[in-house]
Formats: C-alpha cells, sequence, structure tokens
C-alpha cells in the first residue's frame, strides 16, 4: 500500500488558480504577463489539461441539497477523469511544469495562500490514486468533495446575491482576485467590476472576451457622447471626440490584449468622472 501525497506542481486547478491570480497582478500592475501566455498554451481547448481542469472547478462550483445527489455526482465525476487519455495528461503536465520553472521560482509561486486549498488537494488524490492505495486518506478525501458539493447555500434573504455570485464567477480564483483588485482601487465601480471579472473569466476564450469588449465599447462610446453635452469646456469636448474615436478603433480590433482591458477600466472611470460633473 503506497502512501497519497498531494503534489502542488501536478495539480491542474491549484496550478491554474494561482496563474489567473498571476495574470491579475499583473494587469493591476501594467506588466507583460508571462502567466497568460503560459495559460493560453497549456490551457487549450484540444488540451487534456483543460479536461480535468473543468473537472476541478465543476467539484467547486456544482451543489446538491441531499448527500445522496452530491455522492452519485462525485462518483460521475471520478468516472469521468478515468475517460482522460492519462499518457497524453502526463506530457501536458510535464511541458506545463517545465514552462513554470523557466518562468517562476516554484518555491515562490506556490506560497500564496489559497482558501480552498483542500479542496484541490483532495480533488488531486482522488484523480491520482485509488482506494486500494491509502483506503483511508482515499474516503477521507472523497467525503470532503461530498460535504463541499452538499452545501448549498440556506434559503434566506441574502441567499439570491450569492447565488448570482456563484454564476457570474465561473474560475475559482476569479472572486478572490476581484477582491485583491478592489483592495487596490476600493472605489472601483460595478462596470469595472465586471468587465475584470468577465476578463479573468474568458482568459482562455479570446471569441467570447471579444464579444464582451464590443458591446462594452459601443455602450462606453455612447454614454459619453451622451455626457460630453454637459462638458462647458471645449477642449474636453474636443478630447471626448478623441476617446471616442479610440473607442471605434478598439472595437474593431480581432485580437484582444490585456492593456485594452486596462483601457476600457480607465474610460469607466472617465464616464464617472462626466457622471459627477453633469450632475453638479
Amino acid at each position: 500500500m503506497k502512501r497519497i501525497k498531494h503534489s502542488k506542481v501536478k495539480n491542474t486547478g491549484l496550478v491554474f488558480e494561482l496563474l489567473v491570480r498571476q495574470v491579475a497582478s499583473d494587469t493591476m500592475n501594467n506588466r507583460d504577463s508571462k502567466a497568460l501566455r503560459i495559460i493560453k498554451k497549456h490551457y487549450n481547448s484540444k488540451s487534456e489539461l483543460s479536461k480535468e481542469l473543468k473537472l476541478y472547478r465543476t467539484v467547486a462550483e456544482e451543489k446538491f441539497v441531499t448527500e445522496s445527489k452530491a455522492e452519485k455526482f462525485v462518483e460521475a465525476v471520478l468516472k469521468a477523469r478515468k475517460d482522460i487519455n492519462e499518457s497524453q495528461l502526463r506530457r501536458d503536465k510535464y511541458n506545463l511544469i517545465k514552462d513554470l520553472k523557466s518562468n517562476y521560482i516554484v518555491e515562490d509561486f506556490f506560497k500564496s495562500r489559497v482558501k480552498n486549498y483542500k479542496l484541490h488537494a483532495s480533488t488531486y488524490k482522488l484523480f491520482e490514486f485509488a482506494e486500494a492505495d491509502d483506503p483511508k486518506e482515499y474516503v477521507s478525501s472523497k467525503f470532503t468533495l461530498i460535504e463541499h458539493v452538499q452545501n448549498a447555500p440556506k434559503k434566506t434573504e441574502s441567499a439570491p446575491s450569492l447565488t448570482s455570485e456563484h454564476k457570474d464567477v465561473r474560475i475559482l480564483a476569479s472572486k478572490m482576485v476581484v477582491d485583491k483588485f478592489n483592495e487596490k482601487y476600493s472605489n472601483l465601480g460595478a462596470s469595472q467590476k465586471k468587465m475584470l471579472k468577465e476578463y479573468i473569466n474568458n482568459v482562455t476564450n479570446s471569441v467570447k472576451l471579444r464579444k464582451y469588449i464590443l458591446k462594452e465599447t459601443s455602450n462606453l462610446k455612447d454614454n459619453i457622447t451622451t455626457l460630453r453635452s454637459s462638458i462647458p469646456s471645449k477642449v474636453i469636448k474636443i478630447k471626448l471626440n478623441e476617446v471616442a474615436n479610440l473607442l471605434s478603433e478598439l472595437s474593431k480590433k480581432h485580437i484582444i490584449e490585456d492593456k485594452d482591458v486596462l483601457t476600457m477600466l480607465r474610460y469607466y472611470e472617465l464616464v464617472n468622472e462626466l457622471k459627477k460633473i453633469g450632475s453638479k
């Protein structure tokens, strides 16, 4: 009987969460993000890593009221995990780890505290080992997942907002990242928060992100055009015309870059300032 041990560096869900955190940090500090390139390279739709990540996220996000349903769900996830090409997954992880070591000091990269670490570790153990390897640890890990999945929110007045938040946050780290962003920018507006969530949630889905950016550039342009009439300064009006033109150019881009998201966050702030001026 071999001992079941958790490996942070081989934990697909944990590595992804830490990479997303790094992307957010790079974005906030206007740095070129190596983490974003790593995500796009290794967690693409065709990789086995992406398939396993989907299972990690499913375990973290799904909720069931009864223990029997939660238990059946966990069994279904474990069955789905067996359908992943194990040899290809090992190669994918090897290449991912190689890239991590090339770009970061691995010991420092994994120092960040992860709130749902126990869930990540338990999921990893169930995915990587069999019950016969260590029955006690295997069962303990399994019940960690079942208890998490069964932990549905109580039906109180605040439940709807909690449920809504849960649906908005599709990537495990995103709510945490938004909280960290708010620590730095305490006056972050609702539109800016939504933009940040969309960026994080769709970091590997450039088509969906571009679609959202297109919609928002149109909304921003309309807002700026409407609010421009309340500005007495001709110089500022000319500058606002330039901003509207820049938004039009942004809407024509085929590839959305990190700097474009930052630009959008700044334009939201501009609209907020224009509203304040107009209300005086």
